[in-house]
């Protein structure tokens, strides 16, 4: 499959959100193990009946609390609508002032939709839903990206109905799929009062790492023990950079504002996000990195935690955020004028709508692991936090695993024997 080829991505041209391990937008709450799909190449092990207690995730709550300030709490799995007391947890998340953010599938909304009545009245501050192709489900039976947008439709309109929740989708993006980006995109585009956020996650498997022996506290380890292996994620990992190129085939206004580097490699877009104004028919261009700054910097001064998810209201104020702070810089200055000259939308809803993508782990030639450095998706476990797409690793063999490129255990492995000859 031919890959577009796009100018790899310049950090020091964005706003370098200040997210920090103890100072963060978001938190990951794992509530269960249990899944009621089973996706190509997921990390997390389905065990069913595996809930966390109450019990539980209140000693988690008193760990975040402790270790890290955060304006949101991702409520996720397994499928976090399996367990039996979600509305529960939703509640205890408000209780800590916290907004609760559910993960799904949402298979157990389309098959029952009343649960999302509960959900709203129990506090839930929106849905990120997440569907792809690696996904084998009842209730679409698409083999393609687009060809799943008809359900993705469905559940956003489900959310739009019964009001005051926020509605993302997460897609989980290899090179087998990539070129179905754009399409997305302009699905997407065309709802940006009721389809606020869309994420692209790029995949990785140790898979696409063969050239790397893998160990655990100096022993061995075989990481298809936790890493399932799936022709579905192709060869190569993409970059940041790549997305935004079949982004701009869709939006030629696209343009990233903010974003998070890697732990390694300083020039990584591990997390880029970029928020849209527009309304049904016409984009007016992309909110700059000082306009960006400036939310942060303000929710931060005002709430005491740095913002990952605006509020409906919020988001449906693009005409007020470009009449009044369009004035701020170059670009948002283009937006405003893009607006203003355009009288037939002076009266129209207009909307802002964020785009991310997530680049996770890359594993470089030396054998280390570049990981999001600020990652939003941390969690607890026993007590300590984690990344949380690497959390079956601590699982699994108690520390994260270190990679050691095969040359080297060859080259190692010879050095020894020729020593052992000489003495």
């Amino acid at each position: 499959m031919q890959i577009t080829e796009t100018k790899p991505l310049n950090p020091q041209d964005y706003y370098r959100l200040p997210w920090s391990l103890s100072d963060n937008g978001i938190f990951w709450l794992e509530v269960t193990s249990q899944c009621n799909l089973t996706c190509e190449g997921c990390y997390h092990e389905n065990i069913k009946g595996a809930h966390k207690t109450l019990e539980e995730i209140e000693e988690e709550f008193k760990t975040i609390k402790r270790l890290r300030k955060t304006d949101s709490v991702s409520i996720a799995g397994g499928d976090p609508l399996l367990h039996p007391q979600i509305l529960d947890i939703v509640k205890m998340v408000r209780r800590y002032g916290w907004k609760p953010i559910m993960n799904t599938n949402g298979l157990a909304l389309s098959q029952a939709p009343e649960l999302l009545k509960e959900l709203k009245k129990a506090g839930v501050f929106g849905f990120t839903f997440h569907i792809d192709t690696t996904q084998k489900r009842k209730d679409s039976q698409a083999n393609t990206e687009i060809g799943h947008i008809e359900l993705r439709q469905k559940l956003a309109d489900m959310v739009a109905k019964e009001g005051g929740m926020v509605c993302g989708f997460n897609q989980t993006v290899s090179e087998q799929t990539l070129e179905e980006i754009p399409e997305i995109v302009r699905w997407a585009e065309k709802y940006p009062d009721i389809i606020n956020t869309m994420v692209f996650i790029l995949f990785r498997t140790p898979g696409m790492s063969a050239n790397f022996d893998f160990y655990a506290f100096g022993k061995k380890v075989d990481l298809y023990e936790t890493y399932i292996k799936t022709s579905w994620g192709g060869e190569k990992n993409l970059k940041a950079h790549e997305i935004v190129g079949k982004i701009r085939e869709a939006d030629s206004l696209f343009v990233p504002a903010a974003y998070l580097c890697g732990t390694i490699e300083a020039d990584d877009m591990k997390w880029t996000l970029a928020t849209r104004i527009a309304n049904r028919k016409k984009t007016f261009g992309y909110t700059s990195p000082g306009f960006m700054e400036f939310i942060q910097n303000f929710h931060h001064s005002w709430f005491g935690t740095w913002l990952s998810y605006a509020s409906l209201p919020l988001l449906h104020a693009g005409k007020s955020t470009l009449l009044f702070l369009g004035w701020r810089d170059k670009q948002m200055r283009k937006a405003l004028w893009r607006f203003l000259t355009t009288p037939s939308a002076w009266f129209s809803k207009v909307c802002m709508q964020n785009f991310a993508i997530i680049q996770p782990v890359d594993l470089l030639a030396d054998g280390r692991m570049s990981m999001c450095d600020g990652c939003p998706d941390i969690t607890v476990h026993e007590g300590k936090l984690y990344w949380s797409c690497r959390l079956e690793e601590i699982k699994k063999f108690g520390t994260f695993v270190t990679a050691v490129p095969k040359e080297k255990v060859k080259k190692t492995q010879e050095a020894k024997k020729e020593a052992a000859v000489h003495l």
